[in-house]
């Protein structure tokens, strides 16, 4: 018999509690109703309500929130609110680092509310904690670090998804039809991020630009840089505006400058450079002691605030130095043309000029805009030449090292002043050192490429005499100039290049790896701790753990920084110290020439906050060069390993993790991963505090700094990444077909 009169039960809605808090949470300012949450819960039967309306009533009477007016109610003001900085982890959850937090707070996947890597946001952090973290919710963007993403795009018939390249990126993005333009399926692009709409999975997005077929030579370079939001070629404007500046040297500027034009002035750079933005004089003097100049391009004399030329210069900030091609700060016109010290041309400079004795010590300085002629031209490795040959009566750079190609003798005089240079030199390395700065000579991996950009083969670049000689002069320069300002009785604003020491617990990680190769630190005080610092990176020289152990310690060190706020440079041991001498190449360089021009000129000084602004800036954009310059490598790394996939590689243990092995090959400094699954002679298990993986069954070891033979399983160019198949230890294993 049907029961007409018996009432349906109302279905009680799971989780309700949570909900509207965190609905209250997430926009805790705006105070919401009944209504406004029925309707984010997407719900409008009157049951719904009712439970809505009664569960507020029951949570205000908790305390949990508070009704504001009537029938409107916002979460219960907390302290657990913070602004932070979003890192996402893997498997889609992340951390947010606050500055005034010990801990990171955990994000789990479904309380990320759609940040992103980099992003600002503003946490809750939640009073429970779950197995030991601090965990909580973002309740809103402050600021998205980044908008524009490449990844390779799916054309469907209607819409299309771009999957976005970064690793980082947990989502990919949706493209309506109209904004797909004249993307294919599967070329490479840089998408938009335009909205995010509440309901929506994945983003919504507009092609902005096609780069090209993944895994091609320049599709991938340009992705790089789009990647990291760098460009590579200058707006039509700025190249307009370079185009008509006045490069010519005219009287009445030289009349205003100090004329240096008939001192002993040459160059020394890297053989292919072309924007030489240092030079160095040198005069005798009568009494015996030395002049010595430090002469660099005065980029400030054509690059004038408020113009479009010094926008875009500022934006940049930097100039990008990736495998194959150089993305520069300045125009052509600039870079390689005005502002670069060529041979046998005059040239505006800015210069920091010092009188020295024999023993190198600075007896005079002075700084000020000159007008400079440079002498001669030299690579680093005929100036080597010179210092490695000081015996001979006279110096011919032999055919296979001179610039032209053909054997010629440098002119006495000069040959002397790089002898005498490089004397100077040495002393003042020598009394840096016993200062306590840091001596990291970190081998370079450089690639030998044919006309298509291919790699043909890899050398190292070290650093010898003649790259220490300049570099001691750069310091002092440097050092100079920023003690010149930093130390005036009244403070003044001005650009430091400074560097914290080093941390702890990162010294502390750094000390427990390397009692693996038997070496040790002593961390007694800031100048034992360079002394040992300084012992470790001089007894691993040649040895087969050197990148790693020379990777590792700069690891352990803060990052240098731009600022206002003078703390001195740890790893240089100098109270004072700036950048002077690369303006074509760093914004920084400029602002100082700017600064130190107007206290010269007796300006008052200049306000901080918008100095502090472009350091912040200059630090951040360098750090994105920085970025793509490794990513540059990695990918010509891959590629050249692409062409030995059928070789035995000799290489040492460089990372263990829970998911696999990393190995860098000793011969060319390439590093792949052998996956824990890809090791097939047993079932390896990953033991954090030994940083080994160990066979259950075998009990055999792979171990950090272990010297192994691998070959090459996979070579990935689009995400550059290396797979190696592992072969077995250097002292089990017979390579056949060595790499």
């Amino acid at each position: 018999m049907p029961q007409k009169n018996k009432k349906r039960r109302k279905q009680k809605i799971e989780g309700l509690t949570e909900s509207i808090l965190a609905i209250l949470r997430k926009d805790h300012s705006k105070p919401h109703n009944y209504k406004q949450i029925a309707a984010k819960l997407g719900m409008d039967d009157a049951s719904s309500r009712n439970q809505i309306i009664k569960k507020l009533k029951e949570l205000q009477g908790k305390g949990n929130i508070q009704e504001v007016e009537r029938g409107k109610y916002i979460i219960t003001p907390s302290q657990n609110y913070y602004t932070g900085r979003m890192d996402i982890a893997g498997r889609g959850q992340g951390y947010v680092i606050v500055e005034e937090l010990e801990e990171d707070i955990l994000i789990k996947n479904k309380n990320l509310n759609k940040a992103l890597q980099g992003d600002t946001v503003e946490v809750y952090v939640f009073k429970r904690r779950k197995g030991g973290k601090t965990e909580g919710e973002v309740t809103k963007i402050l600021e998205r670090k980044r908008t524009e993403f490449v990844g390779t795009i799916q054309v469907m018939d209607n819409f299309a998804f771009v999957e976005v390249t970064d690793y980082k990126m947990y989502t990919d993005i949706f493209i309506p039809k109209a904004n797909i333009g004249n993307a294919k399926n599967g070329e490479k692009v840089l998408v938009a991020m335009e909205d995010w709409p509440e309901k929506a999975d994945s983003p919504y997005g507009k092609v902005l630009k096609v780069l090209g077929m993944p895994g091609e030579h320049n599709t991938e370079i340009h992705s790089i840089l789009a990647q990291y939001g760098l460009p590579y070629e200058f707006p039509p404007e700025v190249e307009a505006y370079a185009n008509k500046l006045d490069t010519k040297i005219h009287q009445e500027e030289i009349e205003k400058r100090r004329d240096m034009r008939k001192d002993l002035t040459f160059t020394i750079d890297p053989k292919d450079a072309k924007d030489f933005d240092d030079a160095l004089s040198f005069t005798k003097l009568e009494h015996g002691n030395y002049e010595i100049g430090i002469h660099i391009a005065d980029v400030s004399h054509y690059l004038k605030p408020g113009t479009v030329l010094d926008d875009e210069a500022y934006e940049r900030a930097t100039s990008v130095y990736l495998v194959d091609r150089v993305v520069p700060m300045l125009p052509e016109i600039l870079s390689n043309g005005a502002c670069s010290l060529r041979p046998h041309e005059e040239k505006y400079t800015f210069s920091a000029v010092f009188e020295m004795t024999p023993k190198a010590e600075v007896v005079k300085q002075w700084f000020g805009r000159t007008v400079t002629y440079s002498d001669a031209r030299f690579a680093y490795e005929e100036a080597q030449h010179v210092i490695e040959n000081q015996n001979e009566a006279s110096h011919t750079i032999p055919s296979e090292i001179s610039l032209t190609g053909k054997p010629y003798t440098v002119k006495q005089e000069i040959a002397e002043a790089i002898l005498e240079m490089d004397r100077l030199a040495k002393i003042l390395r020598q009394k840096r050192m016993r200062q306590g700065a840091i001596s990291f000579d970190k081998v370079e991996v450089k690639f030998i490429l044919d006309e298509q950009n291919n790699p043909e083969g890899v050398y190292f670049k070290e650093s010898k005499d003649a790259n220490k000689l300049i570099e001691e002069f750069m310091l002092l320069a440097n050092r100079s100039v920023a003690e010149f300002i930093g130390k005036q009785s009244k403070k003044k604003t001005f650009v430091y290049r400074v560097h914290d020491e080093p941390d702890d617990e990162k010294i502390a990680a750094l000390e427990n790896i390397i009692k693996r190769f038997g070496y040790q630190l002593n961390t007694k005080n800031r100048s034992t701790t360079a002394a040992s610092l300084n012992k470790l990176l001089h007894d691993v020289q040649g040895k087969k753990e050197q990148n790693l152990v020379d990777t590792l310690a700069i690891r352990s060190m803060s990052k240098a920084i731009y600022t206002t706020n003078n703390i001195g440079h740890y790893g240089l041991a100098f109270d004072y110290y700036t950048h002077f001498t690369s303006p074509i190449r760093r914004y920084p360089d400029v602002m100082v020439h700017r600064l130190l021009q107007r206290y010269l000129d007796g300006t008052k000084s200049a306000k901080e906050d918008k100095y502090e602004e472009m350091c912040n800036h200059s630090s951040d954009m360098e750090n994105l060069a920085s970025n793509a310059e490794r990513d540059s490598i990695k990918y010509m790394q891959v590629k050249y390993m692409q062409d030995h996939q059928d070789q035995d590689f000799l290489g040492v243990i460089s990372g263990v993790t829970e998911w696999g092995v990393y190995v860098e090959i000793i011969s060319n400094k390439c590093e792949g991963m052998v996956r824990l699954q890809d090791l097939k002679d047993d079932r390896y298990t990953f033991d954090k505090d030994e940083y080994a993986v160990i066979g259950q069954r075998t009990k055999n070891v792979y171990r950090l700094g272990d010297e192994v033979y691998v070959r090459v399983k996979n070579a990935d160019l689009v995400k550059k990444h290396l797979d190696f198949t592992m072969l077995g230890h250097r002292k089990e294993y017979q390579p056949r077909n060595k790499g």
